[in-house]
């Protein structure tokens, strides 16, 4: 990665930069509890966390979009997300380090996420993170794996997209980050949905698996 003269990193949220699946359980649990469900172990949905809501829902209730109930279910536990979205959310070890040498080489950095702009907002300022850029799934009218939010953290740090390297725990970040130009790293720590087929099947430029990887790759 030396050649592309790279000059920022990029990151997933949920998954690759922060463990946010505690809080995002938690919420899930609460909406299955008013349900006079039983709540359900972290690591039975820490794999559906990449995918938001809806994957959350679907894990805890069997519905999809579409589907009678999901709006329902889906609103109420975005409602209870959004009371504690930062509780139990913490960087994954070897984060912090990383983003200390990425600032530590002049380097910018900045997050890519499909997670709406609020929640986004709550987790980076509990996680107490000032990066350089920010897109939100509701910043471009696209979603990930489209390259649209790509293309926005581009717009922000007035740069090439050679010269920027994307990292992601899911198939929809290296797709997403193929299409708009720039070098992908696959997580292999992170959520990785089960039929996402795993990180080292999605093409990306390298695969780590931990943060200090990264470094050596600079």
């Amino acid at each position: 990665m030396a050649e592309t003269k790279l000059r920022a990193v990029l990151f997933d949220l949920d998954g690759t930069l922060a463990d946010t699946a505690p809080d995002l359980a938690a919420a899930l649990n609460r909406l299955r509890a008013e349900q006079g469900l039983d709540a359900l172990p972290l690591e039975k949905l820490r794999p559906f966390a990449s995918a938001g809501a809806r994957g959350l829902v679907h894990a805890g209730f069997g519905v999809k979009p579409g589907d009678d109930e999901y709006d329902a279910l889906r609103e109420t536990f975005l409602e209870f997300y959004a009371e504690r979205p930062c509780v139990h959310t913490s960087l994954f070890p070897g984060v912090a380090e990383l983003l200390a040498e990425i600032s530590r080489r002049a380097l910018k950095w900045g997050v890519v996420t499909n997670k709406a702009t609020r929640y986004t907002e709550q987790v980076l300022e509990g996680l107490g993170l000032s990066p350089d850029c920010v897109v939100c799934g509701d910043t471009t009218p696209h979603l990930k794996p489209h390259p649209a939010p790509m293309l926005r953290a581009l717009e922000l740090l007035s740069l090439p997209a050679m010269q920027c390297v994307y990292l992601g725990d899911d198939l929809r970040d290296i797709q997403a980050g193929r299409a708009a130009g720039m070098r992908t790293v696959a997580v292999d720590w992170g959520y990785h949905h089960p039929d996402s087929g795993g990180p080292g099947t999605w093409q990306a430029d390298a695969l780590i698996s931990q943060p200090g990887d990264l470094i050596r790759l600079l």
